[in-house]
């Protein structure tokens, strides 16, 4: 024990604290000895990777103990130079912990990026800032401090198969209203996209297979739709393609060829299609339904080139027509069919008409020509034909009363040419009764003329009733 403090007793100390440099000559001695067991060949793996560890251990403490050394030498120079802003209390003996001067020794110690780097610098001088748009992906981005937001709605393209689907009942209810701004409202909703041409090739297909009231309307609504939802290109391409697909329009309208020829001209002269839509065709056309249409538009242009409009291509609308001549086609629809017996064909006539609140002149002239034929046959059709009618909804309740009323009011007049009137008219009315055409109360309102008699020729004259 005596000899073990003796020992530390005179190992060279420095104020209670070990010499660095010893510890240095001990890990130098070290390295020797390791030296001499390599060379002996003695090392393994493991020692050999220590090895290697502890040389670049020394080599960093190295490193950190000459830079420190050096920073303290600075500092104490400066310190000694009576500088006022030196501090030899500060950590490395730095002189101003604000300044940007660099300590690894490279670069010029100039601010970064000139000033105009880092975070909550204004930037370099003589910077110009422009106003920057909001980034909506900003965390920070406000919807409502921007401004008035404007939606905008987004309506997809309508596919080819969808548009038939979609427009067919547009037509259908123009025919019923004949209100073309209310068309065009319809479609201006509708994003047609390059399909729009086919429009007017699916409004004039329905108005060939409809009445020609439908076909009137449709031309009237090609006028109003050009300029505004299409173009003179746009109709044409629609009647080019159906002038290709006449071979088909036939199997279901055979006077397709003719309507459609209507439809060119009427079009032409309306200036919705372009003046020299027929001078594309003059000696290209193989097809003789398409020759047959081009050549009646070319005939009707050339009768009518005095007048703008062909207004009367299609004929009168039915409400438009004189009273005189609906009379004249009621009475001639009931003589044929006394004749032919056909209800199909004499509802056909009636629908063509187009005249739905004047069917009441229908059974006027009906009962009326009861009452002045002769037989039970005529009897029996018009009862047959009224309850065809009625059946179907061609004639209403409405008009149906008043066509009987209509007889009931003149029945004394028809009387005067016809002596039995009465009568034939009270058994037509029962008949009529029977067969549910007619209601109890227009029954019960058919008037009726007391029978009278006489007794004898003896009594003198004397009427009993």
């Amino acid at each position: 024990m005596a000899t073990e403090v003796d020992t530390w007793s005179t190992a060279p100390q420095h104020d209670g604290v070990f010499s660095f440099e010893d510890e240095l000559g001990e890990l130098d001695g070290e390295e020797d000895m390791l030296n001499d067991g390599e060379v002996n060949g003695n090392w393994t793996p493991q020692e050999k990777a220590l090895h290697e560890a502890r040389l670049k251990a020394k080599a960093k403490r190295r490193l950190r103990k000459s830079s420190s050394r050096d920073s303290t030498r600075e500092s104490l120079s400066e310190s000694l130079s009576g500088d006022p802003g030196a501090d030899p209390n500060s950590p490395k003996g730095k002189v101003n912990t604000h300044d940007r001067k660099s300590r690894t020794g490279k670069g010029r110690g100039l601010p970064k990026k000139g000033g105009a780097g880092g975070k909550g610098v204004w930037g370099a001088a003589g910077m110009v800032y422009e106003m920057e748009e909001p980034d909506v992906k900003d965390p920070n981005y406000d919807e409502s401090a921007q401004g008035d937001t404007v939606y905008e709605t987004v309506v997809p393209e309508l596919e080819e198969g969808e548009l038939e689907k979609t427009v067919n009942p547009i037509v259908q209810e123009y025919f019923e209203h004949g209100d073309t701004k209310e068309v065009e409202m319809l479609l201006k909703e509708l994003n047609l996209g390059p399909h729009k041409f086919e429009f007017s090739s699916l409004a004039v297909s329905l108005a060939l297979e409809g009445k020609a009231s439908h076909r009137e309307l449709t031309s009237r609504l090609l006028s109003d739709l050009t300029g505004k939802i299409l173009s003179e290109s746009d109709v044409a391409r629609a009647f080019d393609k159906m002038l290709k697909e006449l071979p088909d329009l036939i199997l279901d309208t055979p006077e397709a060829p003719q309507m459609l020829g209507q439809f060119v001209a009427r079009a032409i002269a309306d200036h919705a299609l372009p003046m020299n839509f027929l001078n594309r065709y003059k000696g290209k056309v193989d097809c003789e339904h398409a020759r047959a249409a081009l050549d009646r538009a070319s005939v009707l242009l050339s009768m009518k080139r005095e007048i703008v409009r062909l207004d009367n291509v299609w004929g009168v609308g039915g409400g438009q027509r004189p009273v005189r001549h609906l009379i004249k086609e009621m009475n001639l629809l009931l003589k044929e069919y006394l004749v032919s017996g056909d209800l199909s064909e004499a509802e056909h006539c009636l629908r063509d008409l187009e005249v739905p609140h004047f069917h009441h002149e229908l059974v006027y002239e009906a009962v009326v020509m009861v009452l002045e034929s002769k037989g039970d046959t005529a009897v029996r059709m018009m009862v047959k034909l009224l309850q065809a009618f009625w059946k179907t909804g061609l004639i209403t309740l409405d008009q149906m009363n008043r066509g009987f009323q209509r007889v009931y009011d003149e029945l004394p007049e028809i009387n005067l040419d016809v002596p039995h009137a009465h009568s034939i008219m009270e058994s037509f009315v029962d008949l009529c009764y029977q067969e549910s055409v007619i209601t109890k109360q227009l029954r019960d309102a058919c008037p009726s003329r007391g029978r009278k008699r006489f007794v004898s020729e003896g009594d003198g004259g004397v009427i009993k009733s």
